[in-house]
């Protein structure tokens, strides 16, 4: 799921680049700004979650074998 939120967070400031250059309305610059910042806390907890992922596997399938560690 991190690379989608790192798409969307890359999304959004693509947007926000396009409507500042392009002098669009102020309201759809801070929608942009707003959905890049909310996508942050977002990110991390996506990055937490997945740190875990393995870990939490091990436990409740004792078959599952971690092959590399990142």
């Amino acid at each position: 799921m991190v690379p989608f939120a790192v798409g969307g967070l890359a999304l959004f400031a693509v947007a926000a680049l396009i409507v500042w250059l392009a002098d669009g309305p102020d309201r759809w610059l801070e929608i942009c700004v707003a959905g890049f910042l909310v996508g942050i806390p977002g990110l991390i907890t996506m990055i937490v979650h997945d740190r875990g992922r393995k870990r939490r596997r091990q436990l409740t399938h004792p078959s599952f074998k971690v092959t590399s560690q990142l």
